[in-house]
């Protein structure tokens, strides 16, 4: 008896991949971003919960199914809605759900007065974020719980226990990390591993075609530890994009309030434009006028496992962006992509001669002639 494979599905965000090597679930190659789902946020862009369901709606269609939020999004709504959401559709089971701690998200709560207890990494704040993700999301268990950032304080014992317990208790499938120094992740990860623990299956952090710091030890952390890399900031929030942009921006309303609320200048500067235009000229190269779809294509066949998280509240916006999953950058065109903006690796890794291993090191390669054993490549479109 044979089994046929399944048709090749019309939308590539329907085409799954694994999480991580260490996480075994299938999700989509695009995760859906939820800052700018709510209303609380004009800062960072809102919506109207209509607009958002429709936003949702739109990813989910399309066969998305890996969606991201944190307990202070939107001062909580954005998992209120969420949850909302998923109980309406009756689709909480086909979504990998990802929510955050650490933040202060009770502070500006009615009521509250003294929300020490309610931020940081300790299991106290642990546990009283958890609880209320769980009621705001409408669910019994939080698919990836990332602990936000390090707060250089809670111990890694306490960290490690705390998210153990919810593991076993069911709340939490895997864990996830963000903005946290390598060698921190690299402690809380081998301290899991000496005691038979669950370790952290991704990293969530800012990785730009501007800002590359994470090629430095991050990302070859993630490699190590068979962890994956969601990127945010993918669109340098915003920054980059065409001429015709930068002038329907200008006459943009939502985004005039966004501008006075942040105090901060819009206008792209010089590298800013010259990287622009480089992106323009290779989305015409791909046969796409979106450059945002060319940076989503950079970041995904840079390594495997990367997650680009993709924000807004706008269905057109995201569909557009769906189509960077069918483009496939030739190595000089990434190359012409990272000249605009020259990586310094730093030391001691000039010394080196590489941040990860692929290139031989400088001293041994002056005495021998090294063949390296090339990394795991990504998922290239077909």
């Amino acid at each position: 008896m044979s089994i046929a494979p399944a048709p090749v599905p019309d939308s590539p965000l329907a085409r799954y991949r694994r999480l991580s090597p260490r996480a075994g679930v299938y999700v989509s190659p695009i995760v859906l971003g939820t800052m700018s789902v709510g209303s609380k946020w004009p800062f960072v862009g809102t919506c109207d919960k209509e607009n958002a369901f429709k936003y949702l709606d739109t990813y989910f269609d399309a066969g998305g199914n890996a969606i991201d939020t944190a307990n202070e999004y939107q001062s909580g709504q954005s998992e209120e809605w969420i949850g909302e959401w998923m109980e309406a559709r009756g689709n909480r089971d086909q979504i990998v759900l990802s929510t955050k701690y650490t933040s202060p998200w009770a502070a500006r709560k009615p009521g509250v007065t003294n929300p020490a207890a309610t931020l940081g990494n300790s299991v106290k704040s642990m546990t009283l974020s958890v609880e209320a993700s769980l009621r705001k999301l409408r669910t019994s268990y939080i698919d990836i719980l990332y602990l936000h950032w390090w707060d250089f304080t809670t111990s890694v014992e306490e960290a490690m226990h705390g998210l153990w317990d919810l593991v076993a208790r069911g709340k939490v499938l895997y864990l996830g990390i963000s903005n946290t120094p390598a060698w921190k992740v690299a402690q809380l990860n081998d301290y899991a591993r000496q005691h038979g623990k669950p370790q952290f299956v991704i990293y969530q952090g800012g990785w730009s075609v501007m800002e590359r710091d994470v090629e430095r030890e991050i990302l070859p952390m993630c490699r190590e530890y068979g962890m994956a890399f969601a990127a945010f900031n993918v669109f340098v929030g915003g920054r980059l994009r065409t001429d015709a942009e930068e002038q329907a921006r200008a006459a943009d309303a939502q985004h005039r309030i966004a501008v006075s609320a942040l105090g901060a200048d819009w206008k792209r500067t010089e590298v800013e434009r010259k990287m622009s235009a480089t992106l323009e000229e290779i989305a015409k190269e791909v046969g796409t006028t979106n450059i945002r779809a060319v940076l989503i294509a950079y970041h995904q066949q840079k390594m495997p496992y990367v997650f680009p998280v993709i924000g807004g509240n706008k269905p057109a916006q995201l569909l557009a962006n769906i189509e960077a999953l069918k483009i496939a950058l030739s190595a000089e065109q990434i190359k012409r992509i990272e000249d605009v903006v020259p990586f310094d690796a730093g030391y001691p890794f000039k010394h080196m001669g590489s941040c990860d291993g692929s290139v031989a090191n400088r001293v041994n390669r002056s005495v021998i002639f090294i063949d390296v054993e090339p990394l795991a490549g990504p998922i290239r479109p077909e």
